[in-house]
């Protein structure tokens, strides 16, 4: 409906214009006023609409109610595609000229987060945990980008997992008794892999008198533990300061007492803060990287450490005490799965390697070349069902 067949919706816009924040009330007091020319049914599919208009996700809310969809993606020619857990496809919707950008600006203020040309990208959590990704021009090239990812799954432990198809119960058994020898590992991926996904399951396997401190970017992680802290993320003011970062709320959460430190995902200079913890008492930490393959994150993390300033040696010799499993999810046909688990291990030169040691196959499990180092980390591994490769 445009704005000008939808008198309400030319009421709260003005009602915005004036300095006042949109919400339900504000909505129901304006549609309120004509319930004697609507009737109570009318009311009630004007309150629905504008609701949607104002406070929901507006022209893309009939693809979030779809359940299959995780992703929404608007492009910055105005055609929308959705991910259905099997692969980026066209939605048939495309949004009108000039529809896009007043969309993102509106879900930036709804997630609490400054959308603008002198800030040009967002990056927040909506209602109900929909992460918001958006990007103006000239950054985006053509118009607008918004990106929403739905959280589909919210896996209470690791029989989750298996209900989801993404391990099997070996593989099951050999995580369990990774989180209960209390060993740091990290979840590697591609975008959109389920790397977080995996890491929420694993953090609900934690012991019930464990304290876990979660440090994100933005709150994605929802472990289904009684004792979890949050810390949360921030960007600079209107007069560029007041940022948080995640190095920020590393140093923080080590003073508050963690049994196990978690950091959502690991993207820069933090790793240096997270490496230096895990040396140092906080056994059971965690986190996620993107990678391609576990033999890519020595690489991948010494990058990162980079941005910190650690020399190479320095980076390998904090992980050889700091990390010892990866944990690694793809989707090679469209369905996230964890593919392989894998060790940290020293070469000659004393440089760190990650080795796989663990593949699911039919039957059980394929012992890989870290298979040893794996049973001796993490003991109970012993009684998975292992089947030559």
């Amino acid at each position: 409906m445009s704005p000008r067949h939808d008198p309400f919706g030319v009421q709260v816009d003005r009602a915005i214009a004036a300095g006042e924040a949109p919400d339900a009330a504000s909505i129901a007091r304006i549609v309120g006023g004509q319930l004697s020319t609507l009737g109570s049914a009318g009311g009630a599919a004007a309150e629905a609409h504008l609701a949607e208009r104002v406070l929901g996700l507006g022209p893309l809310a009939r693809l979030a109610q779809d359940p299959e969809v995780t992703d929404v993606l608007v492009n910055g020619d105005g055609t929308v595609w959705v991910d259905r857990g099997r692969s980026v496809e066209p939605s048939g919707l495309r949004l009108a000229v000039g529809e896009a950008r007043p969309l993102a600006v509106r879900l930036a203020g709804l997630a609490g987060r400054r959308l603008d040309d002198s800030q040009p990208w967002v990056d927040g959590m909506l209602t109900g945990g929909v992460r918001l990704h958006a990007v103006l021009p000239p950054i985006a090239v053509g118009g607008p980008c918004i990106s929403l990812r739905f959280p589909r799954a919210r896996p209470s432990g690791v029989d989750s997992l298996v209900a989801l198809g993404a391990v099997g119960a070996d593989l099951a058994l050999l995580l369990r008794e990774l989180v209960g020898a209390r060993r740091s590992f990290v979840v590697t991926g591609g975008t959109g892999a389920g790397k977080t996904t995996v890491l929420s399951a694993l953090l609900s396997e934690c012991s019930a008198d464990e304290r876990l401190l979660v440090v994100e970017d933005v709150r994605e992680l929802v472990p289904d533990h009684p004792h979890v802290v949050g810390l949360q993320g921030r960007g600079a003011n209107v007069e560029g300061v007041g940022a948080v970062t995640l190095t920020d709320l590393v140093r923080q959460a080590l003073r508050m007492r963690p049994d196990r430190l978690v950091v959502g995902e690991v993207r820069g200079a933090e790793v240096r803060e997270l490496l230096a913890a895990l040396n140092t008492g906080h056994e059971g930490g965690a986190s996620t990287v993107h990678a391609n393959g576990p033999d890519e994150v020595p690489a991948r993390l010494e990058a990162l450490a980079a941005l910190a300033g650690m020399p190479r040696d320095a980076v390998h010799a904090q992980l050889r005490g700091a990390m010892h499993v990866v944990v690694h999810v793809a989707r090679p046909d469209g369905r996230r799965r964890v593919e392989s688990i894998g060790v940290f291990g020293s070469r000659v030169d004393g440089s760190v390697e990650v080795s796989v040691a663990a593949r699911p196959v039919s039957g059980g499990l394929a012992r890989g070349p870290g298979h040893s180092r794996l049973v001796e980390l993490v003991p109970g591994a012993a009684a998975c069902r292992w089947v030559d490769p």
